[in-house]
């Protein structure tokens, strides 16, 4: 199952207020990668160990958001800056 596209419609960044879309899968699987390597880290740092299932990203594709079991996990700590994987 995914995340609910009228949730979808009024969920957005808790920092910049930005919308979110859903990450693709294209993307998602570029992003496990990064993650399998353990060379990504959530905003406070901290090391994202476990691979996404589902992922939004802000509109801007600033930031991407996990989902656990369809549940988006929206916390400011817990964004993944995207400027970690042009880097990799």
């Amino acid at each position: 199952m995914s995340v609910d596209k009228k949730l979808l419609e009024i969920l957005c960044c808790p920092v910049t207020k930005i919308g979110v879309k859903l990450l693709p899968k294209a993307k998602l699987q570029a992003l496990n990668a990064t993650i399998g390597q353990g060379k990504l880290r959530y905003a406070d740092g901290s090391t994202v160990d476990e691979p996404l299932d589902e992922g939004l990203i802000t509109e801007n594709e600033t930031t991407i958001y996990r989902v656990d079991d369809d549940i988006p996990i929206m916390l400011e700590d817990r964004g993944i800056p995207t400027s970690q994987l042009q880097d990799s």
